[in-house]
């Protein structure tokens, strides 16, 4: 059965003055090893592997910039030299490398490495890993609408894990009417999987020394202080983990464009 999935109407103005306030620059993981994709990995970063024609990295980084992010700090290790090579091509968003080629520091390490970056301002978090079939954009303007720094430490998309492409797990977290983000119980599975992307404050890394941690502890902290938030997303959200999910992800931008 063919597929049907939500569509995306333009905003009006005022509304779409309302969901621009994105953070300025956005924090892009790109230093992982891709373990789960291997052998492809041994030769090209997870980043740089092509679904559909394009890279999962051009993916997020072209909707960041069409999103209006002007600066993306993308973080290196694994065949470091080919991402920088490849985004060096780029003239938006504007590319900063956190460079972790000696060690690789997790996402928690990795953003505090790159900090000085960010200031004191909330900024944005991109895994490189998923991206959706359509409408990526106006996910990112409806959670930078939903962004309120007095209520949150953090706000998250989500996608629902009934329907999402690539998703071989049962789920990260559910919602409450609030739209605050409750964390699934133990072996319990969850309506939502996180996409990867959000917003977060700085102000989490505060008195953390290691050099070398999770980011998913700061998160589950703020959870249960009641400020971490979710947004759930629209249209088709594809997660591509592994190879067999190259070909999934593709069938479906095929039956997304008919």
């Amino acid at each position: 059965m063919k597929r049907t999935f939500p569509r995306f109407s333009a905003p009006a103005s005022d509304a779409l003055e309302e969901m621009t306030k994105l953070p300025a620059t956005a924090m892009v993981f790109a230093a992982g090893v891709g373990s789960r994709m291997r052998p492809l990995t041994e030769t090209i970063p997870k980043p740089l592997v092509s679904v559909g024609g394009r890279t999962l990295l051009d993916r997020n980084l072209d909707a960041l910039a069409q999103a209006g992010v002007a600066t993306a700090v993308v973080n290196v290790h694994h065949l470091a030299d080919q991402i920088e090579a490849h985004v060096a091509r780029r003239m938006h968003p504007h590319i900063v490398i956190s460079d972790e080629r000696e060690r690789l520091l997790d996402q928690g390490g990795g953003i505090r490495k790159a900090l000085s970056y960010f200031g004191a301002a909330p900024f944005l978090i991109c895994n490189t890993d998923a991206f959706w079939a359509s409408g990526g954009v106006e996910n990112l303007l409806s959670l930078g609408g939903a962004w309120n720094g007095e209520l949150m430490d953090a706000i998250l998309l989500l996608a629902p894990t009934v329907g999402s492409v690539g998703i071989d797990w049962s789920g990260d977290f559910d919602l409450d009417a609030s739209g605050r983000i409750v964390r699934r119980e133990e072996k319990a599975g969850g309506a939502y999987v996180y996409t990867g992307v959000g917003i977060i404050k700085p102000q989490l890394f505060e008195g953390m020394r290691e050099d070398v941690f999770r980011l998913a502890p700061l998160l589950f902290e703020a959870a249960v202080k009641g400020r971490l938030f979710g947004v759930v997303s629209q249209g088709l959200w594809c997660h591509v983990g592994t190879v067999a999910a190259i070909k999934e992800a593709e069938s479906a931008l095929v039956e997304q464009n008919h």
